[in-house]
């Protein structure tokens, strides 16, 4: 049965329209942060399968889960929120307790615990931190095998040519707003590699216009902002497709789009990546890259429970594929 707003409302114990605008990013809604992380949970969990319940053994091990983001920030990009709740949800499953950390509080890391699951990005500095605590260590979208720790990552490459592959027959001329951030302690700047790759495939293919690409920091307002500069650049010039590095990004632009009247899919297609649940719950939908973040939660716990019962010591690194989702943001 399709999930409705409406069924998000009743679980959440709050009004329809608070929902919509909080599943829309409405940023002059006046709203506790709590009301608003419970409302994007329950719209995840209404997504899943309903698992079994888990029969009442002895927890095993004690990890700690360890997320880059503020527990602020976090509320505003859903893909790394997912991605937790999916750790917490297989260690549950594998009797393992959980101790979700942000990353202003690695410092109160116990020493008893047997492993890390370190999301997000990380400097060299924060590595070593997390070593320090334990050396079985399990890094989610950010790769340290180089240092020989686990790591599960997104191949990006292909999953934007498959963008590109697929906007061109409808569209020659096809921009890009992409991100770039740094790690928490501001000490490793880390590019965008969705952007690296789409300019890498349109130059291979004599397409790339640099007038088209427009750099921000990952957020609903950064993407709002940046497609308001499109429009006032490029005026008739402005691309037919935008290629957006992630949803609140996707979500902004599709407002200074509509707040211009510039008719979506028909004059401007976009096509955002991560495919979080909110991705589906704007107008017109969006189309995006899906990416797994429920086998990338997976995946990092049982990499760790191979490292914490077998005594692995040999790296592994797992790649998890991804696949478009086509909605009503594209032709």
């Amino acid at each position: 049965m399709k999930v409705t707003l409406k069924d998000i409302a009743q679980k959440a114990g709050v009004s329809l329209s608070t929902v919509s605008r909080v599943l829309n990013y409405d940023t002059t809604l006046s709203v506790s942060d709590d009301t608003r992380q419970r409302i994007f949970e329950i719209a995840e969990k209404l997504n899943y399968t309903k698992t079994k319940r888990v029969s009442q053994v002895p927890e095993t091990y004690k990890i700690a889960v360890v997320q880059w983001y503020s527990i602020n920030k976090e509320l505003d990009d859903l893909y790394y929120m997912t991605i937790r709740m999916e750790i917490e949800k297989r260690s549950q499953e594998l009797h393992i307790q959980t101790i979700p950390v942000f990353q202003n509080q690695v410092s109160e890391i116990s020493k008893d615990v047997d492993g890390i699951i370190a999301v997000g990005k990380y400097s060299e500095a924060q590595v070593d931190e997390l070593s320090a605590i334990s050396n079985n260590l399990v890094f989610v979208d950010w790769s340290e095998m180089g240092r020989g720790f686990d790591s599960v990552v997104t191949e990006f490459k292909p999953a934007v040519l498959k963008v590109i592959d697929y906007l061109l027959p409808k569209s020659q001329d096809i921009g890009i707003i992409y991100g770039s951030e740094h790690t928490t302690d501001g000490l490793l700047k880390i590019p965008d590699p969705r952007f690296k790759a789409f300019k890498t495939i349109m130059t291979e293919r004599k397409l790339y216009d640099p007038r088209f690409a427009y750099e921000g920091n990952y957020t609903n307002q950064s993407g709002y902002e940046l497609m308001k500069q499109a429009v006032h650049d490029l005026g008739e010039n402005l691309p037919h497709a935008f290629f957006i590095s992630n949803d609140p990004m996707a979500i902004g632009a599709l407002k200074a789009l509509g707040e211009k009247d510039i008719a979506i899919p028909d004059r401007v297609s976009l096509f955002s990546f991560n495919d979080t649940s909110v991705a589906k719950y704007v107008y017109p939908e969006l189309s995006a890259v899906h990416v797994a973040t429920d086998q990338m939660g997976i995946s990092a716990v049982d990499l760790m429970q191979s490292r914490l019962e077998n005594g692995r010591e040999v790296p592994l690194k797992v790649s998890v594929g991804t696949r478009l989702i086509i909605r009503k943001s594209t032709r």
